[in-house]
C-alpha cells in the first residue's frame, strides 16, 4: 500500500496546459506577441474582460500556511503541498474548476493577507485550506472585505455545510424538525465554530459548545473574540460543566476535536440520538460504540457508513460562485449547498446513508445549480 501511495504522487497530481493550438507561426501571433497586446489593452480600458478573456472567471487559489494540515498538524508549507494538489485534482475532476495550489512560507495574519491580497487579480476566487485557528478567522474576514472575489476557508465552511445536510436528513428520518432539538458539539476551533454558526442559521432548537475546558458559556472570563461570539449565539439553557452536563439530554452530538469522549457520557443523551464523530482518523467515540447509543452515526472516514466529507461541498460552491459572478459566498449560499448535498440522497435515504457519496458526478452540478441561484436570488 505505502508503495502505490508514493507513485501515486510522483511528479505531482496536476499540471497546466495550454488550451488554444501554439503549432504555427500564426498561433504564435494569436496566442502571444503581437496578438496579446491588443487584449491586454481592452482589459487595462475595462478590468471586467479579464473574466472573458483570461482563465480567472474559472481558477481559484488553494492557499494554505501549513500550519492545520490534515490531523498531521502544523507541518509547514512544503509539506502542505500535496494536500493542496489534491485539492485541485478535487475541483478539476468534480467541477471542471481550475486551480492552483499556493503554500505560503509565513504564518503571519499581516503578511498572509496581504500576500494573497496581492495575488488574487490572477484568480476568480479564494480557496483556504488548512490554516489554524483562531487566525483563520481573521484571515477570511478580512480577506472577504478586501478582494471582490469569493473567499472560503473550507475547513470552516465546507465541513459545517456537509454536517447540516448530514443532519437535515438525519432528521428528515426521524420525522423530527431542526428547531426542536438542542445539539452539542464538542471543538470550538475552525469546523466547530463554522457548525454552530451554519446550525443557528438553519434554526436550531438550542446549541451548546464544549472545548478542553468545558461548555462556552458567556459567564467564562478571558473568551476570546471568536469564542465570546459563540457564547452569545449558543447554550440558552445556560449550562455549565463538562462533557456530561452538555449532553445531558441532548439530541445530537457533534465531535470535532479530536478529543475522546467517554462512552459513559453518551448515557445521559435523549432517545433516538444522533452521534456525528468526525475526527479522522480516530473518531471522538468509536462507531461501535456510538452505535450502542444512537440511532444514526456518522464520521469522517471512507471505512464507515456517512461519511461527512467537504468533498461533497466545495467543487459545487466555487463551480456556483464562479458561474454566478458572485463576490462572496454568503449563508444563503451555504444553506443552498447544504440542502443540495442532502437532496442528492434522493430515494436511497437511510440511516446508513443519510449524505451521498463524494464519487457521485450528480452531487457537484447540484449544489453548484443551487449556489449559483442562491447568489442570484433565484432560489
Amino acid at each position: 500500500m505505502q508503495k502505490r501511495v508514493f507513485n501515486a504522487h510522483r511528479g505531482g497530481k496536476i499540471r497546466t496546459q495550454p488550451t488554444v493550438e501554439l503549432e504555427t507561426g500564426d498561433d504564435l501571433s494569436l496566442a502571444y506577441t503581437p496578438g496579446v497586446a491588443q487584449v491586454s489593452e481592452a482589459i487595462a480600458a475595462d478590468q471586467s474582460l479579464a473574466d472573458t478573456y483570461t482563465w480567472r472567471s474559472n481558477t481559484v487559489a488553494v492557499v494554505t500556511d501549513g500550519s492545520a494540515v490534515l490531523g498531521l498538524g502544523d507541518i509547514g508549507p512544503a509539506a502542505s503541498l500535496p494536500v493542496m494538489e489534491g485539492k485541485s485534482a478535487l475541483f478539476q475532476k468534480f467541477a471542471g474548476v481550475d486551480s492552483i495550489p499556493i503554500c505560503l512560507n509565513i504564518n503571519d495574519v499581516d503578511e498572509i493577507v496581504a500576500s494573497i491580497t496581492a495575488i488574487a487579480p490572477s484568480f476568480g476566487g479564494i480557496n483556504l485550506e488548512d490554516i489554524a485557528a483562531p487566525r483563520c478567522f481573521d484571515i477570511e474576514r478580512r480577506l472577504d472585505a478586501a478582494v471582490d472575489i469569493p473567499v472560503f476557508h473550507d475547513d470552516q465552511h465546507g465541513t459545517a455545510i456537509v454536517a447540516l445536510a448530514a443532519l437535515h436528513n438525519a432528521l428528515k428520518l426521524q420525522g423530527r424538525k431542526i428547531g426542536d432539538i438542542t445539539a452539542t458539539v464538542v471543538g470550538a476551533g475552525a469546523a466547530g465554530t463554522a457548525i454552530t454558526k451554519v446550525l443557528n442559521t438553519a434554526g436550531i432548537g438550542d446549541i451548546v459548545v464544549c472545548d478542553s475546558q468545558g461548555i462556552i458559556t458567556r459567564e467564562r472570563s478571558r473568551l476570546s473574540g471568536v469564542k465570546r461570539e459563540l457564547a452569545e449565539i449558543s447554550n440558552r439553557g445556560h449550562r455549565s460543566g463538562g462533557i456530561d452536563a452538555a449532553l445531558e439530554a441532548s439530541d445530537v452530538l457533534i465531535g470535532v476535536s479530536g478529543a475522546a469522549i467517554p462512552p459513559e457520557a453518551l448515557r445521559g443523551m435523549n432517545s433516538d440520538a444522533i452521534i456525528f464523530a468526525m475526527a479522522n482518523p480516530t473518531p471522538e467515540v468509536d462507531p461501535e460504540v456510538a452505535r450502542a447509543h444512537a440511532d444514526i452515526v456518522a464520521t469522517g472516514r471512507s471505512d464507515y457508513p456517512n461519511q461527512i466529507n467537504n468533498v461533497l461541498a466545495f467543487p459545487g460552491i466555487f463551480r456556483g460562485a464562479l458561474d454566478a459572478g458572485a463576490t462572496t459566498i454568503d449563508d444563503r449560499m451555504k444553506l443552498a449547498a447544504a440542502y443540495a448535498i442532502a437532496d442528492a440522497v434522493g430515494s436511497r435515504l437511510s440511516p446508513s446513508r443519510i449524505v451521498p457519496s463524494p464519487l457521485e458526478p450528480a452531487v457537484a452540478s447540484s449544489v453548484a445549480a443551487a449556489v449559483k441561484g442562491a447568489a442570484q436570488g433565484t432560489s
